[in-house]
C-alpha cells in the first residue's frame, strides 16, 4: 500500500478522536490529534502512564511551531536545520494544544519529522500528532509494526498498514528555555 492511500485511511481516525497505530522516524507511536483531550486521554489510560508526564507531538515542518509555542527561542531554527538525526525539543509556552498533552510547567517536546510516512501524515493532517512509544510506561517500545503487542492492537482504532520502521533509536532530547540555554535531557 502506498503512502497516499494510507493516509487517506488514517485522517478520518484523527479526525474523530481515535487513537491510531503508526510508524515515525525514530519507532512505531501510539497517536492522536495532540489538540484532542479526551484522545489524549484515551493515551493515557492505554499506557498506564503518570497523567502529570507529557507527551512528544510530531510536527512536519518548523514554520508550524509558532501556532503551537508562544515564543519560539531563536535558537531553535539552527538546531532544527542542523541536526543529523531525530531531535525533540522540549519548548516552554505550549498554546493550541489539548491541556492533558501539555507538561505542568507549561513546556511540550516536539520533534520535527523530516520525511517518511509520519511526515506525509502529519503534512496531510495539518495538525501536530502525539507520538509516544507503543508499551506499558517502563517497557521495551515497538521499534517496528511485528513488535506491538496485542494488548496495543486490540485497544487501537487503527493500526497502520504500511510496513515502514524508523532508526529504532529514540530521538535526542534538549530542553529549551526562552532566553535560549538548553540542556541535553537525553543525547
Amino acid at each position: 500500500m502506498n503512502y497516499a492511500e494510507e493516509i487517506k485511511k488514517t485522517i478520518p481516525h484523527l479526525t474523530s478522536g481515535n487513537i491510531i497505530l503508526y510508524p515515525t522516524d525514530t519507532i512505531w507511536g501510539l497517536g492522536c490529534d495532540a489538540r484532542n483531550e479526551a484522545a489524549v486521554e484515551k493515551i493515557i489510560a492505554l499506557k498506564k502512564r503518570p497523567p502529570h508526564k507529557s507527551f512528544v507531538l510530531l510536527l512536519d515542518n518548523e514554520q508550524k511551531l509558532q501556532s503551537y509555542i508562544q515564543e519560539v527561542p531563536e535558537i531553535v531554527w539552527n538546531l532544527i536545520e542542523y541536526a543529523d538525526r531525530p531531535l525533540t525539543l522540549i519548548l516552554p509556552g505550549a498554546k493550541n494544544l489539548a491541556k492533558n498533552a501539555i507538561n505542568e510547567d507549561g513546556s511540550i517536546g516536539i520533534r520535527i519529522v523530516k520525511s517518511g510516512f509520519a511526515n506525509q501524515l502529519i503534512q496531510r493532517f495539518k495538525f501536530p500528532i502525539v507520538s509516544t512509544s507503543i508499551n506499558i510506561s517502563g517497557e521495551p517500545a515497538a521499534i517496528d509494526r511485528a513488535d506491538i503487542s496485542d494488548y496495543f492492537i486490540n485497544a487501537a482504532d487503527y493500526t497502520c498498514e504500511i510496513n515502514e520502521s524508523g532508526t529504532g533509536q529514540p530521538s535526542t532530547i534538549m530542553k529549551i528555555a526562552t532566553n535560549g540555554t538548553f540542556e541535553f535531557i537525553r543525547k
